[in-house]
């Protein structure tokens, strides 16, 4: 245990992939003693106290103010995404001038109407270090003087490099070995139809205390401390980062208290997990094509269902699905995993050595569906064009080839060996003890 003992302040983003990570790091810093808070939505209320964290309350929206203990803990964005859900038939090109804005749009009117409120809590918590894991900046949380600030990557890193030429541009799925001619006219249609919400906001920040905002990004790198979620395998060549980054291959929170167990008339056979994320299973249209699919077929899929459950019916026998899975307790039981391609299950997929087929539906799904694709750590198929044909031979191949299961075998071993929820915990003590000996020093000058 420390002998002096840090109050670690988290503000995740209210969904599943950065809640998760944020409770993996705060209950390795909770292990070794330091008082870890988390500021959450409403919706989340209760789900973080059996983990020894204190809770917090903040209202993202007007309808947030209103606490129902009956409410799904993501359901801001898993109704955001209901209302969007044919906008991922199209190209990511065409998603930018619908969701895309309309997802910018949604997080910056969060900020602006939760930053009053969260100052106050700040002033309250008197945190030693706070912890954002998000895609927008929160100018409360940036703006005090001594309190450092870390920023939390859980998704594609080229969404911090997008000034970056040698790569594609985030949220395209375009390939690092396009001509450049493609990823200009991406970044140029991004531009056109962002910059206006961008600049506006850039102004409001600066108004609110904080400096200018990277170009066309919509959140700061923190001048402390910046850890990004990838592992090395997969990793970008021509990564443009100052020695502030750090990379973590996965972030692989520990679910001591959670169990699974594989139904018995699945064992001796394949054992494949589906899930299309937190939000993807809104598209149940989607979800039975998957499973009328894979009723023929002589592998077991475990599928995740999330709130949409009750509208699974007459299952086969060789398919069962859940409305919440301990995906981190599934993993290390399954052959291998068909995924929205979503930052937290392709890292602790990964972390686990399991291949992988992506079928991504929006934001950062796109590139990392196409990373693992050009790199031959999955298999990336068009999410609502595969073929019958297309899935199956995908499957088989990624179960039956050998040299594709010694080589993930292989990668899960070298991930959890560099433990990256150690090396966060370690980097975040260390950036807030430093931050803490700076200020003492300035106090006696």
């Amino acid at each position: 245990m420390v002998k002096n003992k840090l109050t670690i302040l988290f503000l995740p983003e209210s969904a599943y992939g950065p809640m998760n990570n944020c409770i993996g790091i705060a209950h390795q810093l909770h292990e070794i003693g330091h008082r870890c808070v988390f500021i959450i939505e409403s919706s989340w209320k209760g789900k973080l106290i059996k983990y020894g964290f204190i809770e917090k309350y903040l209202n993202l929206s007007p309808d947030s103010c209103v606490y129902n203990e009956n409410k799904q803990a993501d359901e801001f964005w898993s109704d955001f995404i209901s209302k969007q859900l044919l906008e991922f038939r199209k190209s990511t090109f065409e998603q930018l001038k619908t969701f895309i804005y309309s997802t910018w749009k949604a997080l910056v009117d969060g900020v602006k109407y939760s930053n009053d409120e969260l100052k106050k809590l700040i002033e309250e918590i008197k945190p030693d270090i706070i912890i954002e894991d998000n895609v927008v900046t929160f100018p409360a949380l940036i703006i005090n003087k001594n309190i450092p600030f870390v920023r939390i990557v859980s998704c594609n890193p080229l969404e911090f490099q997008y000034e970056n030429d040698k790569l594609p541009p985030p949220y395209s799925g375009l390939s690092s070995n396009n001509n450049n001619s493609e990823w200009k006219k991406f970044k140029n249609e991004y531009k056109l139809i962002h910059y206006n919400i961008w600049n506006e906001f850039n102004n409001w920040l600066q108004q609110q205390g904080t400096s200018s905002l990277p170009q066309l990004q919509f959140i700061h790198t923190s001048k402390y401390l910046n850890l990004y979620i990838y592992p090395e395998i997969i990793d970008y060549d021509n990564m443009n980062l100052s020695s502030s980054w750090v990379r973590l291959d996965s972030c692989v929170r520990k679910c001591e208290n959670e169990k699974f167990e594989i139904p018995l008339h699945f064992k001796n056979r394949k054992i494949i997990y589906v899930s299309l994320g937190s939000l993807g299973y809104n598209d149940v249209k989607l979800m039975k094509r998957l499973i009328e699919l894979f009723r023929k077929s002589k592998h077991c899929f475990i599928f995740s269902f999330g709130s949409k459950y009750d509208q699974y019916i007459d299952l086969p026998e060789n398919i069962c699905g859940y409305e919440y899975l301990p995906q981190t307790i599934l993993l290390p039981l399954v052959n291998m995993v068909i995924t929205h391609g979503g930052n937290n299950t392709i890292t602790e997929s990964l972390h686990f050595g399991k291949p992988m087929i992506i079928l991504p539906l929006f934001w950062d799904q796109h590139d990392n569906a196409q990373r693992l694709h050009e790199t031959g750590y999955g298999i990336r198929l068009d999410t609502y064009k595969f073929t019958d044909q297309q899935m199956n031979e995908s499957i088989e191949y990624l179960l039956n080839d050998q040299n594709v299961r010694q080589r993930f075998i292989s990668i899960g071993k070298t991930i959890r060996a560099r433990n990256g929820l150690e090396l966060a915990a370690e980097k975040i003590q260390q950036c807030a003890f430093q931050a803490r000996s700076h200020a003492s020093v300035e106090l006696k000058n």
